[in-house]
């Protein structure tokens, strides 16, 4: 590693060359922080010890002698000195309407799913701003993330001054919300921590009092178990009866902590034309979205990051979303038209759909 590394004014030029460099990439902000993450570890213990996790096993998973790989840095990546954080921004104006989650006949879609995957995007552009650092200090040891390995990147973008950790445990930002993406490049780069904020939360309980489910049991705690977007997402197993009239129309994710927070009063717009929505999601129909076949839905959201629950949890979702609409004669045609569908969860949630518009 060349000697100019260890130089603090070398080291702060670099750093502002980086955020430089991070905005010209398409990047909203950059932040540094170094490899702690105090009480991280504990307390993701404790949360895996209430079960929280649900069937998230993986969150279990990456223990080493030394402890959770999720709260050590330098056990994922040894050699690490320093974490790059970069955030960049997803809502679009276009998706930024309260009244599809009102309108019980649509389809609601998590509004950070409604254009292409970012993990690819994300991905490329923390590879190019490594690149280019490499072409002004040459060779040095990295690796980048994006929701692809045990990182703990709320913490990680907390120690870097790019926000605090909200009640419902997102990263708040007081200029631009919640409605961003996170990734992060782990170095040995010895580059000086920013200064981390303070919350900003105070009283307010918006989010924990508008959570559906109420999944989040207590300030800064989220029960997976029942949240939307565990139900949604990564639930493969029968969603629990008792939840499912509380799941509304939402059919992928819940934003419903985001749009009642404060702070998202000055969510910023996306510069990103990839993370517009597609194929009318913001806007589609429930009943129109349960008759795409399986060639379509894999045509159609190519690309998209709802294709990995596969066709028929999509029908399941929105099988569950048509039993909680308005009972109408389309409605009730659409459920029937799948009754016999090949797959036996498909059938059972049409089922339980039709008994529940039959009992009013």
């Amino acid at each position: 590693m060349v000697g100019m590394h260890g130089n603090e004014e070398n080291s702060a030029a670099l750093k502002e060359d980086i955020r430089r460099w991070g905005r010209e990439l398409g990047f909203d902000a950059i932040g540094f922080s170094g490899i702690r993450l105090d009480g991280a570890e504990e307390s993701l213990d404790a949360w895996l010890a209430a079960g929280f996790h649900g069937e998230m096993d993986y969150m279990a998973a990456h223990v080493t002698p030394a402890g959770n790989k999720r709260a050590l840095p330098t056990e994922l990546v040894p050699g690490t000195r320093s974490i790059i954080t970069a955030r960049i921004n997803y809502r679009s104006v276009s998706a930024d309407s309260g009244e599809t989650l009102a309108d019980g006949r649509r389809a609601f879609i998590s509004r950070y799913a409604l254009g292409r995957d970012y993990h690819k995007l994300l991905r490329g552009r923390l590879q190019k701003l490594a690149d280019r650092i490499t072409a002004e200090v040459g060779e040095f040891a990295y690796r980048v993330f994006t929701d692809s390995a045990p990182v703990m990147e709320v913490g990680h973008a907390q120690n870097s001054g790019l926000g605090w950790r909200g009640k419902h445990t997102l990263l708040l930002d007081r200029d631009a919300g919640s409605y961003f993406f996170l990734g992060e490049i782990f170095t040995d780069l010895p580059l000086a921590p920013d200064t981390p904020v303070t919350d900003h939360c105070g009283t307010c309980t918006a989010c924990i009092d508008a959570c559906p489910t109420q999944a989040i049991v207590a300030p800064y705690q989220v029960d997976a178990r029942l949240c939307v977007s565990y139900l949604t997402i990564e639930l493969k197993s029968d969603i629990p009866e008792a939840l499912r009239p509380l799941m509304g129309n939402r059919i992928y994710g819940c934003d419903d902590c985001q749009l009642a927070c404060p702070w998202n009063r000055f969510a910023l717009l996306t510069r990103e034309a990839d993370f517009a929505p597609r194929h009318g999601l913001d806007q589609a129909m429930l009943v129109e979205l349960f008759a795409w076949e399986e060639n379509a839905f894999n045509e159609r959201l190519a690309g998209s990051p709802i294709r990995r629950i596969g066709f028929e949890r999509w029908l399941r979702n929105i099988a569950v979303a048509l039993g909680n609409a308005p009972s109408s004669e389309e409605v009730i045609t659409a459920l029937r038209s799948r009754a016999d569908h090949s797959s036996a969860l498909v059938r059972e949630y049409v089922a339980w759909a039709l008994y529940r518009l039959d009992r009013g």
